[in-house]
């Protein structure tokens, strides 16, 4: 077979490096500040999705939606107890 060419990035050290930022930044907005975290996660997965880490970049920027979603419910009901 012929080399075909791909039209998908190859994945390189520092999308797989902002793919675990987001990751980081995911716990980060569960454990300390959702809204700042959380969109630094979120912008963090998104840029590692595009450089070539697929699959892990757009988990990492959907967790950081999650862990923000969580940690603002759970800060709401503290707050209206």
């Amino acid at each position: 077979m012929a080399d075909m060419p791909s039209t998908a990035r190859p994945r390189n050290n520092a999308a797989r490096i902002l793919t675990i930022v987001g990751f980081v930044f995911a716990v980060l907005a569960l454990l300390l500040n959702p809204i700042i975290f959380g969109v630094l996660g979120v912008i963090a997965g998104i840029v590692g999705a595009v450089l070539g880490d697929k699959p892990l970049g757009w988990y990492a920027a959907a967790a950081s939606v999650v862990a923000a979603l969580i940690s603002l419910v759970i800060l709401g009901a503290l707050i209206n107890n």
